[in-house]
């Protein structure tokens, strides 16, 4: 009996294409959709995004009928200024790939672009939100300005026009400030980093109290070093109160978002950050004026309080002594009328021994012959000697 193989139908093979493998099959599929295909350009929504440590990011392009996969690899990635997320409407340019080891194909995503807005419009809103979220732009996290500046630190490009403007208004207005320059790139790629840095360093500038960083208008693309996540949390991380001076009025960044201050231009900066030397002048000879008013107003004050107080004095020294007068008066008229004078007066004498000093109160006090001496009202004295007593 002759057994048969599965594979033994028969010496010759069936009628069509010759055999091949599999990955001659998928090398063929591979080479005709990655030639055929090497260009595409899709309107799709995105849909689980992965991101592995590699960097790459993986995601699946969907509509309502049909998906693909993709890929972002690295270097592209890298440069990507939105966040992909599930759900976003986008716009893509690239080609298909077919991954042999899974037989599968993707798409390679070249260029990618959030539908119906800017790809920088779209990260510009989404790191407002997620920073917002944080509290990095809360106005109780603002600080105020210093009044008098000492020392301000001007983070910009040292050959850029904005500093220009800053310097002569600053000039103009208040020469007491020092004004150092912390150069830093204020556009194209590591412009953020560096701006980030000159943050630091300023922070770093002995009696600094203030730092600006200043810009000159441009395109959204000419700002965005100051719309990168780095700027803004390296403003919130100052130790000093940082004021932004970045464009035109109409040209807003995340950077004017987290400082403590936004200035519409450079020269408003200059006009902000520090006082206007003529107007303090003016001001200091106003507070000068009233000051010496009020003064002549509080000696005139003094003046009449000290002239009613002596008055008053005056009025009371006088009724004083009126009083004291008039009680003297009193003591006087009784003194007068206890005073042996007065006695005197009423036809009375004083009789005294020879010596005029001793009084004879007595007959007993004298002898006959003794002298005496006889003390009249009228002061005189009369010279007499004893006879007898009796």
């Amino acid at each position: 009996m002759t057994s048969l193989s599965l594979f033994d139908l028969g010496d010759d093979e069936p009628s069509g294409p010759p055999l091949e493998t599999v990955s001659e099959l998928t090398g063929r599929i591979k080479s005709t959709l990655e030639r055929r295909f090497s260009e595409v350009a899709l309107r799709a929504e995105v849909s689980n995004v992965a991101r592995p440590r590699s960097g790459h990011i993986y995601l699946v392009l969907k509509d309502d009928g049909a998906q693909v996969r993709a890929v972002l690899w690295k270097a592209e990635a890298q440069r990507l200024v939105f966040d992909l997320v599930d759900g976003l409407a986008v716009t893509v340019w690239g080609k298909l790939a077919v991954y042999a080891p899974r037989g599968e194909y993707q798409v390679t995503i070249r260029k990618i672009e959030p539908e119906g807005i800017g790809a920088l419009e779209l990260a510009f809103r989404q790191t407002v939100a997620r920073l917002a979220a944080e509290g990095l732009f809360d106005p109780e996290r603002k600080r105020p300005l210093p009044r008098f500046p000492r020392r301000i630190v001007v983070v910009t490009s040292p050959s850029g026009a904005a500093v220009r403007d800053l310097l002569q208004v600053i000039s103009r207005r208040w020469r007491a400030s020092d004004i150092l320059i912390a150069p830093a790139r204020v556009q194209g790629v590591g412009a953020a980093e560096e701006v980030a840095e000159a943050i630091a360093l300023a922070n770093r500038v002995a009696g600094a109290d203030l730092v600006i960083l200043a810009r000159g208008g441009g395109s959204l693309e000419d700002l965005w070093a100051f719309n990168e996540e780095v700027v803004a949390r390296a403003i919130v991380g100052s130790a000093l109160p940082v004021m932004t001076a970045i464009g035109h009025e109409v040209d807003l960044t995340i950077a004017d978002l987290a400082a403590d201050r936004r200035a519409l231009t450079p020269s408003e900066a200059g006009e902000l950050c520090v006082p206007d030397a003529v107007e303090i002048r003016r001001t200091l000879g106003r507070l000068a004026d009233r000051i010496a008013l009020s003064a002549r107003l509080r000696l005139q004050e003094a003046r009449s309080q000290v002239d009613a107080a002596s008055k008053g004095l005056d009025r009371a020294v006088r009724r004083d002594l009126d009083g004291r007068r008039h009680r003297l008066g009193r003591l006087a008229t009784a003194l007068e009328a206890l005073s042996p004078l007065a006695v005197l007066a009423r036809g009375y004498s004083l009789t005294f021994q020879a010596d005029g000093i001793t009084l004879v109160r007595s007959a007993d006090d004298v002898q006959v012959g003794d002298q005496l001496q006889t003390r009249l009202a009228s002061g005189q004295q009369i010279t007499s000697r004893v006879e007898g007593r009796s």
